[in-house]
């Protein structure tokens, strides 16, 4: 009997809509909106118990830096700027040493280049015609793929202390402005500026 209720097709319930009269107060709320509704409520009132929770069980000698590198304004935490924390020329004494220490990687990596590369010529030369492959052989594709990782290296450090030494420059006093891509002599994807000649008194 159950399957032949099942077999006739029967009518959708369908909820009614919102009256004519009633229409100024917009839609009528269905049953799955106020599911949705519901849900929402719930699951603010279970972040706020969980707050309220570890805020009573917090330990009072806890601490944080943000304690002290925050403020509150209007109950609000903000953390505190620190644009203008330094002056102008402890910014550039720091960007000195930060380029200072790139050019000691740079040139300390270059050397051991210049190590491997020399070790790596002196292997080339010993090897024979005889086509014998012994351990030795894998530990020179490994040196190979040191090196290259290396020149790798180098090129991005000197990229890299390029562009600070650029930044550097742009920070001193004097006039100067970029130059548009028709008044470039040798065509870059970087910026060029140009300063204005000034007279040295």
């Amino acid at each position: 009997m159950s399957s032949l209720r099942n077999a006739v097709n029967r009518r959708a319930h369908k909820e009614r809509a919102q009256p004519h009269a009633r229409k100024k107060f917009g839609l009528l709320e269905k049953h799955k909106d106020y599911v949705e509704r519901a849900q929402a409520f719930h699951k603010k009132e279970d972040t706020l118990r969980k707050l309220k929770e570890k805020a009573a069980f917090r330990n009072p000698d806890e601490f944080y830096f943000k304690m002290i590198k925050t403020r509150t304004v209007d109950g609000v935490h903000k953390l505190e700027s620190g644009a203008n924390k330094y002056t102008p020329e402890e910014l550039m004494l720091m960007k000195t040493q930060d380029m200072g220490y790139i050019l000691q990687k740079l040139q300390s990596e270059k050397k051991k280049i210049e190590k491997l590369a020399a070790v790596l010529h002196s292997v080339d030369d010993r090897q024979s015609n005889r086509h014998v492959y012994y351990a030795e052989d894998r530990k020179t594709s490994t040196s190979y793929r040191e090196l290259e990782a290396r020149r790798n290296r180098v090129s991005q450090l000197e990229k890299l202390y390029m562009d600070m030494a650029l930044q550097k420059e742009l920070q001193k006093k004097g006039r100067k402005r970029k130059l548009r891509e028709d008044e470039i002599v040798c065509p870059t994807s970087k910026p060029v500026y140009k300063w204005r000649p000034e007279r040295k008194r």
